[in-house]
Formats: C-alpha cells, structure tokens, sequence
C-alpha cells in the first residue's frame, strides 16, 4: 500500500457529476474521505476531481454496463485501495402519464435506478466487506408515496426500497446498509424528463 492509500476511508459515488452526487462526493471530501467519482459526463467529473483534490479520480462509466463498472472497481482497487463506501446515487426521474409512447423512458428507468444500483453493488461488494464498509442507496420519497405520472419511477424506487431492506439484513455485520430518502431537491432532474407538458409543470 503507498503512502496515498494510507488515510481516509475511500467512497465510490455513482452519478456524481451533478445535483445530489457532486454534493456528497464535496461533503465526502470535506470530511477527508477519497473519493472515486463515476458518470457517464467525463467533463464533468473531471472538474469535480480537480476542485476536490485528495486524491479524488474520476472514472467514466454508465452503471447500466456491467463491463464499465467493472473496470471502474478495478481502478478504485488498483489507484485508491478499494473501497469503504458505495453511493448509488445514478438515477433518472422521468415522470409523464403512462403510456405507451413513454415506454423508452421506462425501460431507461428501471435499468439505471433499479438495475444499476444492484450491479454496482454486486460489482464492487467484494471491497465493501474488505473493509467492514458502507452502502448507501439514494432514493426517493416516491419510493413510498406515488403520484400520478410518477408510476414508472415510483416503482423503481419502490424496488431501491424493498432490495435495500433485504440487503441490510443479510450484510451485517460486514457492510452497513443505509437508505436515503429525499424529498423534492433542486437538482438537473426535471431537464431530462422528455413529456414536454410534464417537464415544463415540473420546472415550474
């Protein structure tokens, strides 16, 4: 181990190039952690590591490809020593009445919030339990409340939920697990959502 890996807990956070990811990689940071920062905006994230320092890297990888985040793991392993903490922030909020024309946005839904954060922790769990480490899962508070036009997502967090509190039994004692829940947050979310109608209610 050099003399780079020999502080601070190291913490791997799943789209952190914006909103509630590149908030946390600062807290993180400012409380002396190392922190990886993994999205699919390279620019980004490459900014973000460079205002941090300590050793923060910036990997570009979509949690929906397996293979990416498997080199990402092995490039926290390989430059930071594995990691202490799994953020699995990454996630869309496509919100529009259900139908069919919105089938894309469901399907992109449950591949990134749902899927993606149960193959970054498959991924990198090995490290997790190295360690005695932490997992935390981003939710939503539509996880437990729906609304209409929310169905698709809501579900997906739902899924976050109930995968969660499986999870949280069967770790301990080698891997924390915690679950997040927020609220309404000021982030880039509601840009993304493709139903016009919806988005521009959202924004407002």
């Amino acid at each position: 181990m050099n003399s780079t890996q020999s502080t601070g807990r190291v913490a791997v956070i799943t789209g952190a190039s914006s909103g509630i990811g590149a908030a946390t990689a600062r807290a993180l940071a400012a409380d002396s952690y190392r922190v990886a920062l993994l999205a699919r905006r390279l620019d980004r994230i490459d900014s973000l590591a460079d205002e941090l320092g300590n050793g923060a890297v910036a990997i570009q990888a979509d949690v929906t490809d397996r293979e990416q985040i498997v080199a990402a793991a092995q490039r926290v392993k390989d430059e930071l020593g594995g990691a202490d903490v799994l953020v699995n922030n990454a996630g869309n909020m496509l919100l529009a009445p259900f139908s069919s024309e919105q089938r894309a946005d469901y399907r992109a839904m449950v591949e990134v919030n749902l899927l993606g954060a149960i193959t970054a922790t498959e991924v990198f769990l090995d490290q997790l339990k190295d360690g005695g480490g932490d997992l935390v899962n981003i939710s939503s508070v539509a996880g437990r409340v729906a609304a209409p036009g929310s169905g698709a997502y809501s579900a997906t967090k739902w899924g976050v939920n109930g995968w969660s509190e499986s999870l949280r039994q069967e770790l301990l004692p080698d891997v924390r697990v915690t679950l997040i829940e927020p609220g309404v947050v000021d982030t880039e979310l509601p840009t993304h959502i493709t139903h016009e109608a919806t988005r521009q209610a959202v924004q407002q």
